[in-house]
């Protein structure tokens, strides 16, 4: 309840009343009231608000309110405001034509907004009870005054139009790097925003749409012209960037916060959408030859720009555009690697080509791509695809390998090895016949063991480890057998030592002065090749059998079988060089008389093989052997005699062990061979080298896949029954599918072949078709 205090005329003086207000108003005091609030009002939009009360100007307002007078303050507030709106719509127009417009608007827009506080201040208790109570024909004071000013200023006189004008001018020079009051901007475009009170369509409709499509046609004719000359797909993507940063800044600095947006994806359509073919398949410059000039930056730019263009049509959506484009050239350079001849002879190189490839891409997937998880899986399909195109792969990485535990890890530190390890291991990954790979690994590491040449133990059983981290226990059981047997035969050649020197009757009886050394195989675990029985020279059976006789004492019931395949040993070799001036021994077909020797014998330890060794202690017996006569004599199986007869007696005249006479590159059956007095070298102790080429090695890889797929047929049986065992009925195609599942770690099983497996399996009982369906089968117990 207010009350207004009063001094008495009469009686006690300086006593005070209360005297409520009338219950009533009547008209000459509403107008009276009325009259001074609109005078106040006035001077407030004048800027001489000095002199007046707001609080007796409040209580003016409370008093009509109270009498039920809102509707005509309301009413008379508003015309208030649109008179006075008009005067401000003058001086602007006027501005249009002389200028200064969007400087005079600003300020017209600054000026209505102060006043507008202060005369809402002035009128809060009609703001909380007559507008509240109307609120369907009314709004608040403050946003009646920005209403009016929408409706009486931007939308008259072609405010609005210049003002549009105005901004989407100055905006495209500062595209064009001029200087200008971006300040004023900011305002306007926050006024815009604030005369749409709650919602941002006065500001859309008045200028962020028709910027908008002022900037889609801009950057458009920017493109065409960038597209259109001699620039590459590199130049482009960097002004293209450049563009959208400079978007950005410009929207923080004066534009609406979520217009940048909004612009960005207006340049992403027009700038990069509309092109992406284009782009990325641009000749001297797209992203083939960003790949291939290995453009880090320009590659991590075309991945971040794509990366904005989302689309579920794969045509469309940046990424997948950019993946494909990338898919592409990987597997044109992977099968560059696998289809290369030169690269297929020589493995090691063939390996490392696809090792600097996979490096490569990873690098590319972690600093130009942000480990993107799509680009990652398409990586690793297209080098299994590739790297399984060719047949030869699991050799060659098995060979790799081979080369690399032999040679490659000798002066390399731990942490080195252990990353060589897991890049090969990627590329083991990718194989999908991981059984042949086994096949050939388990040969190679067999010639190792029982050669001696492996670089180190530790490195063989780390990389052990990681295969059977990457396959399982029983992939590589056999293989840790095998470390089993090498540290077995070597306690074993101790013992046979002690043996030796407790027996001295025995050895002086086999009366033999070679130094032996057997290595026991448990058969079953190594992957040699059987070897039928070769006749030993005298002296070197003399030396087996003493040792055979030593190993039956100490493990009776066990029975050695000799394999002479992978054997070496060091023959100490005396020639006799010729006297000068006669005939060497290729001509004459015999070694010299022991009387024309006129110069200093040359002693030579050569390092040969058991079969090189058996074939040169021949020579100790008669000076001149045919092929025929070596093959009878040493019953050495005739592929691996020629071999080594290539060996010692091929290559440069002095560097031949054995003279030949015959003609051709091929031994012959009436070929002659001799020792060669000529031959001469620097070095003490010489290593023959066993040759080997394509003619002899294509029967060995057709021999390894005959097994490989003697091996499939027997590991898809197996897994036929257990399939069959746990579900004891199961339709052909799924039944096909669970096979393919169990056994694509080891290999991709042919359809064909399971089916044939399947068919034996019934004949042999353990499966059978169901009697209404032959599709069905059922497991017999």
């Amino acid at each position: 309840m207010t009350s207004r205090a009063s001094n008495s005329g009469s009686g006690s003086a300086g006593k005070m009343r209360i005297r409520a207000f009338p219950a009533a108003m009547d008209e000459t005091y509403v107008t009276q009231t009325w009259n001074y609030l609109k005078r106040a009002i006035q001077e407030i939009q004048r800027k001489n608000n000095s002199g007046l009360s707001f609080e007796e100007l409040y209580r003016h307002a409370y008093t009509m309110v109270l009498h039920k007078h809102g509707e005509r303050l309301y009413k008379g507030l508003s015309g208030v405001i649109s008179e006075h709106l008009e005067d401000v719509r003058a001086k602007i127009v006027v501005s249009m034509d002389q200028g200064g417009f969007l400087e005079t608007l600003n300020d017209a827009w600054s000026d209505h907004t102060v006043a507008m506080v202060m005369i809402r201040d002035i009128l809060m208790y009609m703001d909380r009870i007559y507008v509240q109570q109307n609120s369907t024909v009314a709004m608040p004071v403050y946003n009646l005054g920005l209403d009016l000013f929408k409706e009486e200023v931007l939308h008259q006189n072609g405010i609005g139009d210049c003002l549009r004008a105005a901004l989407l001018n100055l905006i495209n020079l500062d595209r064009k790097s001029n200087q200008i009051n971006w300040g004023g901007i900011k305002e306007t475009c926050s006024m815009l925003i604030a005369l749409g009170l709650e919602s941002r369509s006065v500001y859309e409709d008045e200028f962020e749409k028709p910027l908008l499509l002022e900037t889609a046609d801009y950057y458009r004719d920017v493109c065409n012209k960038w597209l259109d000359g001699e620039n590459d797909a590199c130049y482009y993507l960097s002004r293209v960037e450049n563009c959208m940063q400079e978007e950005v800044n410009r929207a923080r600095r004066y534009l609406d916060s979520e217009t940048e947006t909004k612009i960005l994806r207006v340049m992403d359509d027009v700038m990069v959408s509309k092109h992406m073919q284009t782009i990325v398949y641009m000749e001297n410059g797209g992203v083939k030859f960003m790949l291939q000039h290995k453009k880090i930056s320009d590659l991590t730019r075309i991945y971040r720009i794509f990366k904005r263009i989302n689309s579920t049509d794969p045509a469309k959506c940046g990424l997948k555009v950019l993946l494909k484009a990338i898919s592409e050239y990987l597997c044109e350079a992977g099968q560059n690697i696998v289809k290369d001849g030169d690269l297929a002879k020589n493995p090691v190189n063939f390996v490392n080509e696809l090792l600097q490839l996979k490096d490569y891409f990873t690098s590319l997937l972690t600093s130009a791509f942000s480990d993107e998880r799509d680009f990652k899986n398409k990586f690793q399909h297209d080098f299994e695809s590739f790297i399984n195109s060719n047949k030869q792969s699991p050799e060659f990485v098995a060979l790799y390998m081979d080369d690399m535990l032999k040679n490659g890890m000798k002066c390399v530190s731990d942490a080195e090895m252990d990353n060589r390890l897991d890049n090969i291991m990627i590329l083991f990954r990718y194989l999908q016949e991981k059984d042949v790979f086994e096949r050939y690994f388990k040969q190679h590491l067999a010639k190792r063991l029982l050669l001696d040449k492996s670089c180190s133990d530790d490195v063989e059983k780390a990389l052990i480890g990681k295969l059977k981290t990457e396959c399982g226990c029983q992939f590589t059981q056999k293989l840790e057998n095998m470390f089993r047997d090498k540290e077995l035969w070597a306690t074993l050649g101790t013992s046979f030592r002690d043996w030796r020197d407790e027996n001295p009757a025995i050895v002086a009886q086999a009366n033999t002065s070679i130094d032996i050394s057997m290595r026991v195989l448990t058969s079953g675990v190594w992957p040699t090749q059987q070897c039928n029985p070769v006749t030993l020279p005298p002296e070197c059976s003399t030396a087996y059998e003493l040792f055979a006789q030593f190993y039956v004492t100490k493990h009776s019931g066990r029975k050695l079988t000799l394999n002479t395949l992978l054997g070496n040993a060091d023959v100490k070799a005396t020639f006799y060089p010729p006297p000068k001036g006669s005939s060497s021994n290729e001509e004459t077909g015999g070694p010299s008389s022991s009387t024309q020797h006129s110069t200093k014998a040359e002693n030579k330890i050569l390092q040969v093989n058991t079969h090189q060794m058996i074939i040169l202690l021949h020579f100790n017996y008669r000076t001149r052997y045919t092929y025929q006569q070596l093959l009878d004599e040493s019953k050495i199986p005739e592929r691996e005699l020629k071999r080594n007869l290539q060996s010692l007696a091929m290559g440069k005249p002095s560097q031949r062990i054995l003279a030949r006479k015959g003609k051709g590159k091929d031994i012959d059956s009436s070929d002659e061979f001799t020792v060669n007095d000529n031959f001469s070298s620097k070095l003490t102790r010489v290593k023959v080298q066993m040759v080997t080429g394509k003619s002899e090695t294509e029967p060995e890889i057709k021999e390894t896949r005959g097994k490989v797929d003697d091996d499939r047929k027997l590991e898809v049986e197996a897994a036929i029954v257990r399939i069959m065992k746990a579900r004891k009925k199961l339709d052909h195609n799924n039944l096909v599918t669970e096979v393919t599942q169990q056994l694509r770690h080891r290999f991709l099983p042919n359809p064909v072949i399971i089916k044939q497996r399947i068919e034996t399996l019934i004949e042999r009982d353990y499966l059978a078709r169901d009697e209404h369906d032959h599709r069905m089968y059922q497991y017999i117990a």
